[in-house]
């Protein structure tokens, strides 16, 4: 009685296995630009929602420039009149146009309302700003 598999068998065995992790790995890689995407949309609204708390919080106006690949939050300084750079962050694989750059206020409202748009190869989302501070974010 013979026990085991014969080389022909392992070789069409492998070949099937390797065909197999080759097509989910594809898969994966195609999931990739989906992420980017919904991580982007996430960063953008959790930015407008600190921004929008520090504003409260410190007393004192706060902005959001969007760039097509980055963001940055600026402070208004009261006694020198100018925006100071407080941070800055870059988004990967995402492309962003704005129609204007929001403006906090202590008061907890928003002035410059703006709307958003976060694209690449998956899709298009639109967040908009309200002037009450509400943030809303619709994929397109």
């Amino acid at each position: 009685m013979n026990k085991g598999f014969t080389l022909f068998e392992a070789v069409i065995s492998l070949t099937i296995l390797s065909a197999i992790i080759y097509l989910a790995s594809t898969s994966f890689l195609n999931l990739v630009p989906k992420y980017r995407l919904e991580k982007a949309v996430w960063e953008i609204r959790s930015a407008l929602n600190s921004v929008r708390y520090k504003a409260l919080v410190e007393g004192m106006s706060f902005r959001v420039k969007l760039r097509s690949d980055s963001y940055s939050v600026e402070k208004y300084e009261e006694s020198t009149k100018i925006w100071v750079l407080a941070e800055k962050h870059i988004l990967e694989g995402v492309v962003v146009e704005t129609n204007n750059a929001p403006i906090f206020t202590p008061e907890g409202t928003v002035s410059g309302l703006a709307t958003i748009y976060v694209s690449n190869a998956w899709g298009t989302y639109k967040i908009t700003l309200a002037i009450t501070g509400r943030i809303k974010a619709v994929k397109i």
